[in-house]
């Protein structure tokens, strides 16, 4: 059983959405790598190193992954209208006392915390609208759509950052959640009135989920074995509890599906190389070539565009070929461009540019057909949750990725000559740290490989299950 919408989004409602959905995705992704090119600005204030000065990424970005799932189970059984607007509201609050709280370091960490959550109603609840209220034609285009804006969101991101942290002050960045709060009269008034499924929301289900997730952060970050046991106590905990509980957070019907399984491994993998890039390149770039963050944000601008231009491509693509072709493409562009990033540390910065502009066209191509190939193993009734929990792994693997990302430039593990052509010292962990992101990268597009068969026959599945 589904929610039920009293009246159904005419055709004209349907098309005057699309700009306001676009515009709210922009700004909740925009926060993720908006403050990358501050942090080396806040970790000289703040005198921290860069596994603490991380957080200010890694805090954002892990409850954005738990704001998914909650959001996405959410909207399985409120109005989206109102989870849409109770979202906003909690984004923009949490920004403006970041803000306001800004000279003291554990406050900015609070309210990027709180400010993550609110941002993760906004792709959550999308999520469920496109799959809701789009023919199964206009839902691949829309995913398209959308990963232009995330993929703009996030590239934008240092060059807006840098702007603002180079002529007036890091701070600022807290108050751009503002203007998503223009798009709360369009989406109450042009989303249906929708009648309250029956069920539950599992809360101390959710719980569990945040308390196993946020543990292995922080042992992932302090080393200290005692978060390790509390992750380990909380998960085992979590699926007795799904399978006892009547409403259960996540229903182990979805986790049973092997292709959904497979989706969620090979997302989380090439999110966690991708974004664990963006979050390096800013500080490659101010360390190894000693730019300032205006100029880092120029350095990234080219590769921005690329993003907000092909995520369109990618959506079209799909329709006319198939997801899997665009997946395995965006793949090779993504390992292409890992590869050009390791040739060119130490050499001149356009040649960066330029594996930047390679990375964000293989994302984009990615990033939308792995999105679509996994919502079509998913019914209707699934699709919050569903996608709740994928997109809580693309984020977890952020986090993880730039939580892990940062410890190995504080530690020598890394820290020994392998390139060729880089002499330089402190260049060794950036050149040995993109290597493996690109084995990473490499290993997803085998695995994704070996199960494309299976891969096109569930998205022609999904299309007839999503047709009926």
């Amino acid at each position: 059983m589904s929610i039920v919408a009293t009246s159904s989004p005419s055709e004209d409602d349907i098309k005057r959405i699309v700009p306001w959905i676009l515009y709210v995705i922009f700004f909740s992704v925009l926060n993720e790598t908006v403050f990358n090119v501050a942090t080396p600005s806040i970790s000289e204030q703040f005198y921290l190193q860069a596994s603490q000065v991380s957080w200010i990424v890694t805090i954002f970005i892990l409850f954005f992954g738990i704001g998914s799932i909650m959001f996405g189970k959410l909207s399985d059984l409120f109005s989206l209208k109102h989870l849409m607007v109770i979202g906003i509201i909690i984004y923009v609050s949490s920004s403006v006392l970041g803000f306001l709280f800004r000279d003291h370091y554990v406050t900015i960490i609070l309210f990027r915390a709180i400010q993550g959550l609110g941002a993760a109603s906004i792709p959550a609840i999308n999520n469920t609208i496109i799959t809701r209220y789009f023919t199964v034609t206009g839902r691949k285009k829309m995913f398209g759509l959308v990963t232009s804006a995330f993929s703009f969101g996030v590239a934008i991101g240092p060059v807006l950052g840098g702007y603002i942290t180079g002529h007036i002050d890091w701070a600022y960045l807290f108050l751009i959640p503002v203007f998503t709060l223009a798009a709360i009269p369009f989406f109450l008034r042009l989303l249906p009135k929708e009648e309250r499924k029956e069920g539950k929301f599992d809360l101390f289900g959710s719980i569990l989920v945040s308390v196993m997730i946020t543990s292995l952060m922080l042992f992932l970050t302090l080393m200290n074995p005692l978060y390790l046991v509390c992750s380990l106590v909380a998960g085992i905990w979590f699926v007795i509890h799904i399978r006892a509980h009547p409403y259960p957070f996540i229903q182990v019907a979805i986790l049973r599906k092997p292709l959904y399984r497979t989706g969620i491994i090979i997302g989380f993998l090439v999110f966690s190389a991708y974004m664990t890039m963006m979050f390096l390149l800013p500080l490659l770039l101010s360390q190894l070539y000693a730019l300032r963050a205006e100029t880092i944000g120029l350095v990234m601008f080219p590769g921005a565009i690329c993003a907000a231009l092909c995520g369109k491509l990618a959506g079209d693509s799909i329709v006319k070929r198939g997801a899997w072709y665009v997946t395995i493409a965006g793949l090779g562009l993504i390992a292409l461009g890992f590869l050009f990033v390791w040739l060119s540390i130490d050499q001149r910065v356009w040649w960066i540019v330029v594996a930047l502009m390679v990375l964000n066209i293989g994302n984009a191509f990615s990033q939308t057909s792995l999105t679509e190939s996994v919502s079509s193993t998913l019914h209707e009734n699934q699709i919050g949750i569903g996608m709740g929990v994928f997109n809580l792994g693309l984020f977890f693997a952020q986090a993880l990725g730039t939580s892990v990302a940062a410890k190995l430039l504080d530690v020598s593990f890394l820290n020994f000559p392998f390139h060729p052509f880089v002499l330089k010292e402190q260049s060794f962990v950036y050149a040995n740290v993109t290597l493996l992101l690109l084995v990473i990268i490499l290993y997803s597009a085998l695995m994704y490989f070996s199960f494309s068969r299976r891969a096109n026959q569930i998205s022609h599945i999904g299309d007839e299950i999503h047709g009926n």
